[in-house]
């Protein structure tokens, strides 16, 4: 009986393996393709100018604390800040600035930023650049890397000059401009 067990065994596994990699490989959750000679697309480098209107107090602010204390390592903020072509706070708006930024050092001088730059005018309406890094914020020009985007700004990298122009310490409330130098098809 035991050899007949065995036989069986080894006679039916080899056939439970192929059926199984079959069905595996007949599933299409991934898909390569040729290469595409002779279609280079040419990268583009744009540069964005901009403003970022970080509002903590009022009545209608665009950053929320929902962790931590304010100005404390482990502080986290969601934020829907306003994108302006001027500093003034009825400058044209021109997109959002969407994400979350965390009191990520224990001094208290750096925020993770993880934020979409959500375009809604111009040629880069409805684009968007991805960016995820940290803001040494007492720095008078910081640098944070583009990981990616959307829209026009598909296959994106690059990074991000930030400059704070206007900070309320009573309020927390911050302007700051942002220079973006973003390669992208």
């Amino acid at each position: 009986m035991t050899s007949f067990l065995t036989s069986t065994t080894l006679f039916a596994f080899p056939l439970i393996v192929l059926s199984i990699s079959v069905i595996v490989s007949d599933a299409k959750f991934s898909e390569q393709f040729p290469e595409m000679k002779g279609a280079h697309r040419v990268e583009k480098v744009s540069h964005l100018h901009f403003y970022f209107h970080d509002i903590i107090s009022g009545e209608h602010p665009t950053a929320l604390i929902v962790a931590g204390k304010k100005n404390v390592f482990g502080m986290t903020a969601v934020i829907d800040d306003p994108l302006t072509e001027g500093p003034e706070p009825r400058s044209k708006v021109v997109g959002r600035a969407q994400g979350v930024y965390t009191m990520s050092s224990k001094d208290g001088a750096a925020l993770l930023m993880a934020m979409n730059l959500v375009f809604k005018e111009g040629k880069y309406n409805g684009s968007s650049i991805s960016i995820l890094g940290s803001n040494q914020f007492l720095e008078a020009v910081r640098e944070m890397p583009i990981v990616g985007g959307s829209g026009a700004f598909r296959f994106a990298r690059g990074y991000a000059l930030a400059n704070t122009v206007k900070f309320t310490p009573a309020t927390g409330d911050a302007v700051v401009e942002y220079n973006v130098f973003v390669m992208h098809y």
